[in-house]
Order: C-alpha cells, then structure tokens, then sequence
C-alpha cells in the first residue's frame, strides 16, 4: 500500500510495485512452456496485547499497525472509545504489540470462540452476535450512481489482485469515492485494517459504504455492523447466516455487483435508482486480470 496525495482519490490504496508483497515464481504453463508469474508473500505476524500474546496471523505484512488494531476491536477485545498508548512493530521478528493504560479482560471470551468461515485465522467470538441484537445503523442511502462509479474505480484501480491474485481487498468508501482500499491474503485481514484506519484516524462509519471482494458471509455482515457501516457491498455472493443477520441489524446488503447487475438481499430501501443502465458498461476481462479468483 501507499499513502497518496487524493491525486488519484484515495487515502490509502494498494502498491502492486511493493516489491516486499510478492515474488516471481518459475513454472510451466498448459502447453508444458516454461513461465514465470507473481505470486503474494505470505508472512507471520503475532500480536501481543500488553503483554498477553492474543494470535499469529497470515498476512501480506503492510500496515500491521491497523490490521493489529482492528482485529482487537473486532474480537470485541477493544472498545470503539478505548484508549490505547502505543502500537509498537518489530520488522525482525514480526511482532506487534498494542499496548494500553490497563489490563484488559479477554480469557472469557477466548473460551467462548466460535469459528467462522474465514479464510486463515477468521474467527468470531460467540458475544460478538450480540451486536447485531438491537443495533439501530444510520439511516444512509446508496444512489446506483455511486455503486457504478465505486466498482468501475476499484475493478480498474492497480492492486495486488490485478498483479498476483490470491488476495481479498477491502474499500471503505463514500458516496461514489473509494477512500481506502486495503489487500491481503484473507478477507477478515484486509477488514480489519480498514477497522484498524478508522480507529485510529476517528473516522465514522455512518455515512460510509464498505466493499469487499470476498463472500457475504456472517463476519462479514458482523465487522461491517461494527463498524457502525449502515451499507456492504460485494462482487461475491452470499450465505443464508450472512443475509439472516445483515437483515436483523438493518443492514443493506447487496451482492454479485458486477457490470450493470446486482442483487439486494436485504436493506433495498436505502438504494435510489438514479442511474441510467445505458450508460454502464458490463463487466469485461479488461476489469479483472485473467485466471485470477478470489478464494474463500
């Protein structure tokens, strides 16, 4: 990733140029031709909070600060109003520790941890369903403006997926803006930093629409209700859980948002049609780089 000027719109977008976040791989193609491709590197992180050793996480290994940080908020192991003194990173050994004023309580819910579908180290602990009980999101509205100009911006934006594939990404946008576009090797990963950005930049998620590249599944719908993110969009598509809690929590969700299509499976009241279908084009191979999957 690299921090821009808004040049370009963002705030924080994917670098594919890193040369720290992939490698080139020698093999042989279908018809036996030697070849060489990217692939993305995949390194440990372990994250200490205080000093309690909490996860080792598979990651790209940019911005471990924020994917630290939002892991602990959306483990439910930090409050949206926590303090926190310091986030401290060891390149050597790839640590990072987050550190606050007092000890935090977090053996309950370790004991209480219920896995999810998430790619590597997704998980949910089981009070974190209690989020969805009660939660009242903003009353936002998602013009199809917006989501048109949204994926053509992030479909046609440089990224590791476009370079290696392999890899989830993450966008926390508004209106028709792509604000910040984060990567890695899980979609829980590539959520977290943007919880991680938002917390440490205050940012609030109210009028704020979120797009992942992975599955609409229950920890999707769970961080993005966390997040205080009323909006989740997706070229994927769905589970039964994913949609059951998006529309418990009032949460718009929509999916398969590919080309001129996509589907609403819950919050459509919040969506304006003001977009003349003519003048969107349909997805081609042009907006995605060929052979390229996001698994899981």
């Amino acid at each position: 990733m690299r921090e821009t000027d808004l040049l370009d719109g963002f705030l924080v977008r994917p670098d594919p140029l890193d040369p720290r976040l992939s490698e080139s791989v020698a093999g042989i193609d279908q018809t036996g031709a030697k070849t060489e491709t990217r692939v993305v590197v995949e390194r440990p992180l372990t994250l200490y909070l205080n000093s309690r050793e909490i996860v080792t996480m598979m990651t790209i290994g940019d911005h471990p600060e924020y994917l630290a940080l939002g892991y602990l908020l959306n483990q439910g192991m930090l409050e949206a109003n926590a303090e926190v003194t310091s986030v401290d990173y060891d390149p050597e050994i790839d640590v990072v520790v987050v550190r606050t004023p007092v000890e935090t309580d977090f053996e309950d819910k370790l004991r209480k941890k219920t896995l999810t579908s998430g790619c590597a180290q997704g998980t949910a602990f089981g009070d974190l369903m209690e989020v969805i009980e009660g939660v009242e999101l903003p009353r936002a509205e998602l013009r199809t403006s917006w989501l048109y100009a949204l994926t053509h911006t992030i479909n046609s934006t440089p990224s590791l997926y476009l370079e290696a594939g392999a890899i989830h990404g993450c966008v926390l946008c508004k209106h028709g803006r792509a604000l910040v576009y984060m990567e890695d090797v899980g979609r829980h990963n590539a959520a977290d930093k943007i919880a991680g950005y938002m917390f440490k930049h205050r940012v609030e998620g109210g009028d704020k629409i979120f797009y992942t590249t992975g599955r609409l599944t229950s920890e999707m719908v769970i961080k993005t209700v966390r997040m205080g993110i009323p909006i989740l969009v997706s070229r994927s598509g769905f589970t039964a859980w994913g949609v059951e809690l998006a529309r418990k929590a009032g949460l718009t969700l929509i999916g398969r948002a590919r080309g001129k299509r996509f589907l609403a499976l819950s919050g459509a009241e919040r969506i304006v049609f003001d977009q003349n279908l003519a003048y969107v084009e349909e997805e081609t191979m042009k907006h995605r780089r060929k052979g390229a999957t996001h698994d899981g």
